[in-house]
């Protein structure tokens, strides 16, 4: 037997145990365990199989790091085979999670029994990839079409108890003593003379699936998989189970897993897979560095931000006190959570239960000295320098020694706010994105005088709450909002040039982004762009500069919230029109302004947008900013929306070319001048050697 699967017998029952922490991953060596104990198991005296591993989870999924290099035998689906050709009955033993590769390991098997904190899925689609080892085919064949194509085009994990239901496992153990009752289920089994159920052995009537099922299917998904390819080859797989015999289907799954691994949709997302982690990761910071206990948070604002802040804490036990200026304030701050859990009542993702016990945690205050006990606080007030030194100046007299006190800015300078408090040790940007109960991502902002525990101390939070945390130094808008002015800029300038704000978003939405710039400036208000362009003082003095996002905000054309912006909106369904008046009045002002109109083309529509975000991403890089260019991608995929299957800014650029992307903004620089079109030192150094943005990172590592 290999050194991480041991086969033992015991009585009747052979016990294959695989131990490969932390997840027992389906490496070459635990496949070849596995099968090397199968094979054994054929010749003793057992007469039934229990596949079990230790630790704190069930084979969780495939060994990634294997993706793309050449195949080590055996196989998984040899593995596999052997299992179901087993001439005795193997029975798997599910704790934790068996995804991907693991539960198609299980669905091999003849039966599965699983503890009821048990959790099963094929995540894959998650990847850019499809189930590879049979998934496909095996799980509509016992849990039907339908929820065979809903759970793996989705990917999330099901529960115990509801994969029961789904006849995915045929046993939920009454007992968490998974060795003893699998092992007392396999008897169960021997003493019945259970046969040997394969599911390959299972046909499924085409007659049962409507004709006009997975055209339908590849519709609905087409709309939501924003550049992804995968659900559509998902369809094709379960098409194939209903239409072809198990070895004709799973020939077919191994053809479009092969494609879908070698794809540029697949290996975006797992370099955000990746990224995601390292993230989480403080260049210099020792994972030994001692944390301070977070026990009480308070928050200082009950807008929309605050309480969506205060919701995250309470989402996850945490007592919060929500801080306002008055009364009616507080009230109207209360209100919104309590709105808030309702919608989510509402969609049967929250039990009444639940939402009562998550708002007796949230408590309201207009006095700061109820706040003087907190292990954190968060500032989540408008964005204004003066207010919020004048609010840090009260937390520093109020709160007790050793308390984080955080600011929620999305702009403002942190060490300048740390500067309004005797302990700027203890201050530290915690930038969440809205609405924050919702939005992954947490950009942890480092000051320069920011103490090494509570820089821990913010990202181990911020990933208990449930967030995707990046780190970021100081600097106007950190790394995504300061990114995102030159992708605002061009997407204005390009209506000047021509465009209608249709076909500028539509190319964006094409790409992958899920809702173009200009309709993204409606949602958020037009007006909140407007008020941050007053407040700052290093904008040139370019008339064309923003200008119909200014005009428009000068007919009170605010966006969504006034019925109109760049676009018109339903005042019922909020769906966005085109607006005749805007796109004369776009005319118009590039008349006045001397810029003569032209067709513009989807490609310069996205090198225009995008290439300003690439080469700002390689500013930040060199003045330290963001730690590492995978960083940037894990702030836009999970702040900004930019879609994962692209694999974030700098990944895009990697995979278009750092020259093509160098040479196509030293191309606007000579059409619209260097003010916009000055390419980053760094993006020039790289361009000209041939390198990467990933080979540049891996040889500073």
């Amino acid at each position: 037997m290999s050194q991480v699967v041991s086969y033992e017998l015991k009585g009747n029952v052979g016990i294959i145990s695989v131990n490969n922490p932390p997840v027992n991953a389906l490496a070459q060596v635990v496949r070849e365990g596995i099968l090397n104990a199968v094979n054994a198991a054929q010749e003793d005296a057992s007469e039934a199989i229990v596949l079990s591993c230790a630790g704190r989870t069930f084979i969780a999924g495939a060994d990634i790091t294997e993706f793309g290099k050449p195949p080590k035998e055996p196989g998984l689906p040899e593995v596999l085979s052997a299992i179901e050709n087993s001439t005795k009955p193997v029975i798997a033993a599910i704790h934790g999670t068996a995804l991907g590769g693991g539960f198609e390991v299980a669905l091999a098997c003849h039966y599965r029994c699983a503890i009821p904190s048990a959790k099963v899925g094929l995540p894959e689609v998650k990847l850019g990839l499809l189930p590879g080892a049979g998934g496909t085919q095996r799980v509509p064949r016992i849990a039907g079409v339908e929820a065979a194509l809903d759970m793996i085009t989705s990917g999330n994990p099901i529960a115990a108890n509801k994969a029961y239901g789904m006849g995915l496992l045929d046993q939920v153990l009454e007992s968490d003593d998974l060795a003893s009752a699998a092992v007392d289920y396999a008897q169960k089994l021997v003493a019945e003379g259970a046969p040997l159920k394969r599911i390959r052995d299972i046909a499924i009537d085409p007659a049962s699936v409507a004709p006009d099922f997975f055209a339908a299917a590849r519709k609905r998904l087409a709309r939501r998989a924003r550049g992804q390819i995968a659900q559509d080859r998902i369809v094709s797989c379960i098409e194939a189970a209903v239409e072809l015999p198990m070895d004709e289907g799973l020939q077919r799954e191994r053809e479009l897993f092969r494609e879908l691994v070698t794809s540029a949709e697949s290996a975006a997302m797992r370099h955000i897979f990746f990224a995601e982690r390292q993230a989480a990761k403080i260049k210099g910071l020792s994972k030994d560095t001692p944390t301070r206990n977070i026990g009480k948070v308070a928050i200082i604002g009950g807008g929309t931000m605050g309480g969506g802040i205060a919701m995250c804490f309470a989402n996850v036990g945490i007592p919060v006190v929500l801080l306002e200026i008055n009364d009616e304030a507080l009230s109207r701050g209360m209100d919104i959570i309590a709105k808030n859990y309702g919608i989510t009542v509402k969609k049967g993702k929250l039990t009444e239960e639940l939402m009562a016990q998550r708002i007796e945690l949230i408590s309201g205050s207009t006095d700061y000295g109820d706040i003087a006990d907190v292990d954190l606080v968060i500032e989540a007030v408008f964005e204004n320098l003066e207010l919020k030194q004048e609010i840090f100046a009260k937390l520093d007299n109020t709160c007790k020694q050793g308390a984080i006190l955080a600011t929620n800015t999305s702009y403002q300078d942190v060490d300048a706010i740390a500067a309004a408090t005797s302990r700027p040790q203890d201050v530290v940007g915690m930038h969440f994105f809205s609405p924050a109960n919702v939005m992954k991502l947490l950009e942890v902002v480092r000051g320069d005088k920011t103490a090494d525990d509570a820089l821990a101390t913010a990202m181990k939070i911020g990933k208990k709450i449930g967030k995707v945390c990046a780190l970021s130094r100081v600097c106007y808008g950190f790394i995504g909002n300061r990114m995102l002015g030159g992708y605002g800029r061009e997407a204005q300038m390009l209506l000047l040039d021509g465009c209608t704000p249709e076909q500028v978003d539509s190319a964006l939405e094409r790409f992958g982004m899920a809702m173009g710039p200009l309709a993204m400036g409606d949602l958020a208000g037009l007006d909140v762009g407007y008020k941050a362009r007053q407040a700052r003082t290093d904008l040139p003095d370019d008339p064309k500069l923003y200008r119909m996002g200014t005009l428009l905000v000068e007919m009170e054309r605010y966006g969504q919230k006034t019925g109109a912006g760049f676009y018109r909106y339903d005042p019922e369904t909020r769906a966005r029109m085109n607006d005749s008046e805007v796109e004369t009045l776009i005319k118009q002002q590039a008349q006045e302004l001397g810029i003569e109109q032209r067709e513009v083309s989807d490609e310069e529509i996205l090198a225009r947008c995008f290439y300003p975000l690439i080469n700002e991403g390689a500013l930040i890089l060199e003045e330290g900013i963001a730690q590492r260019p995978s960083d940037i991608d894990v702030v836009y995929v999970f702040g900004y929306a930019f879609p994962v299957a692209k694999g974030g800014p700098m990944f895009y650029a990697d995979q278009v070319g750092l020259k093509n992307v160098y040479d196509k903004i030293c191309e606007f620089r000579d059409r619209y001048g260097e003010q916009y079109w000055r390419p980053a030192p760094l993006l020039q150094q790289l361009a000209e050697a041939g390198k990467t943005f990933a080979e540049w990172d891996a040889e500073r590592s």
